[in-house]
């Protein structure tokens, strides 16, 4: 008998109903922009957008939230905090950056059941470090405990950035025949791990983390691998506030919760043009072999991770494109082209 296959639902994630979700809590912040209707700060509407936009005038500032979600109970399992910095960091501003805005400051909210002084340091340090890293400030947080209403570590942040008004990529310049050049991730980053998380634990059991993955590593190291972040790198084609493009960047997109199907049409909506993928990379072996081991379909991966590609730009300039990324150690690939 076939074994029954792995989805993103059978893990505990509804899809569906968090698309629902959030579309109730999108409109019902719609309604507050006419509060600044004329002022300072009034919103500009951007449906599906990877970040809001406020006018200031003379720029735009942004601002955006997300969290390190479920990899935390990974952190969690392995009593490993260290990386958790650099997945909070990557899920916010290389949202930031896909509009072209450069991200200034990130604020942060830990929701614990009980406070432990170990675990906030390790978590604080890796902040630090890649904050430091990607020129990035951050003013203030917040720790709260919550006793029996929360079990475990729950950390979001909200990125604040800036962007001047004729930088804003918004795809308006996107035509047929552009390059989509994927950006490669040779990880999980931190989207889709309930997945992950479902397929080891019925494979393995609760202790899956300390399960052989190959010679070196185990299935624990393995998940919990810090995020590549892209933010540096984009920002060194499309120039810092005030800093002038080395390359166009016509669309970018960033590939986290539904993968590229549920991210890339976020991009072309306003163009109505298509795109098509001739030349993706192989998925990073991990998935692979969870592709395997929890008989999960192409499809079904596809839609839950990033199967390889972290970031999509759009644009014809892919060999400086590819430079500045070799320059920020990441690799570059043209894996379709816009139809």
């Amino acid at each position: 008998m076939k074994d029954s296959m792995s989805t993103y639902e059978a893990s505990g994630v509804n899809v569906e109903m968090g698309d629902k979700c959030s579309a109730i809590a999108y409109n019902a912040a719609k309604e507050t922009f006419i509060g600044r209707k004329g002022m300072i700060g009034q919103p500009v509407v951007e449906d599906g957008g990877f970040t809001g936009t406020l006018d200031m005038g003379d720029y735009f500032l942004v601002q955006n939230d997300d969290g390190v979600g479920s990899k935390m109970q990974v952190a969690e399992m392995m009593g490993k905090y260290d990386t958790m910095g650099t997945d909070l960091l990557c899920m916010v501003i290389d949202d930031a950056v896909c509009i072209g805005a450069e991200p200034i400051s990130v604020t942060n909210t830990i929701d614990v059941d009980k406070v432990d002084e170990a675990k906030i340091a390790q978590l604080m340090e890796g902040l630090k470090e890649a904050a430091l890293k990607h020129k990035v400030v951050i003013p203030g947080g917040e720790i709260a405990e919550m006793g029996k209403m929360c079990n475990g570590y729950i950390w979001n942040a909200t990125c604040v950035g800036i962007v001047e008004k004729n930088k804003v990529i918004n795809g308006q310049n996107i035509k047929i025949g552009d390059k989509l050049i994927g950006l490669l991730s040779p990880n999980f980053r931190s989207n889709g791990l309930s997945l992950v998380r479902h397929i080891l634990s019925e494979k393995f059991g609760t202790n899956w983390v300390n399960e052989k993955y190959d010679d070196n590593r185990t299935w624990g190291e393995v998940v919990i691998e810090p995020s590549k972040i892209y933010a540096s790198a984009i920002m060194e084609m499309h120039g810092r506030y005030k800093e002038s493009a080395k390359v166009e960047l016509k669309g970018v997109c960033h590939i986290t919760g539904g993968g590229i199907p549920g991210n890339l049409p976020r991009i072309l909506k306003k163009t109505g043009l298509n795109y098509k993928l001739t030349t993706l990379p192989k998925p990073p072996p991990a998935m692979q072999k969870l592709m395997e081991l929890g008989n999960v379909s192409e499809d079904e991966a596809y839609k839950t991770w990033n199967m390889g590609v972290g970031m999509i730009l759009v644009s014809d300039d892919f060999e400086k494109i590819s430079a500045i990324c070799k320059n920020h150690g990441i690799e570059a690939q043209i894996i379709g082209e816009v139809l």
